[in-house]
């Protein structure tokens, strides 16, 4: 099993994760662009893996959206998604952005397509730049 390093974006969570994702899925639902404010949530989904918080546990902060089967753990000083295990405690969903390591697998697949984003076409043909424009 991969071993993966994760944080939230202000370092009081850090977390490891010993798992070899089996899923990796783009979901363009309401509920993940409202998550993650994009045009989609990114998460990898493991079924065999072992989650460590090695630092800010006590920072991890669940939220369970009522009568939907959306979850979410995020830390409660910067707001950074975190790993959530969904309910029925047999599936762990990783945020792929929390993760410090990097991960090979590509996306499996975009979800939920006909919820996206208005914006959210072509996108592949939008300039790319290094950082912030000149």
């Amino acid at each position: 099993m991969s071993v993966h390093a994760g944080s939230c974006l202000c370092g009081a969570v850090r977390f490891e994760v010993e798992a070899e994702f089996e899923h990796f899925y783009l979901c363009h639902c309401t509920y993940c662009r409202k998550d993650s404010g994009s045009a989609h949530g990114a998460n990898l989904f493991s079924t065999q893996a072992r989650l460590r918080w090695l630092s800010g546990e006590d920072k991890v902060t669940r939220f369970e959206l009522p009568q939907s089967r959306h979850l979410r753990c995020f830390c409660s000083i910067c707001g950074s998604a975190l790993p959530v295990t969904p309910m029925d405690g047999q599936m762990l969903v990783v945020p792929a952005g929390s993760l410090d390591t990097a991960v090979t697998l590509r996306p499996d697949a975009h979800l939920f397509v006909a919820s996206r984003a208005d914006w959210d076409e072509a996108l592949e043909t939008i300039p790319r730049m290094a950082g912030f424009p000149d």
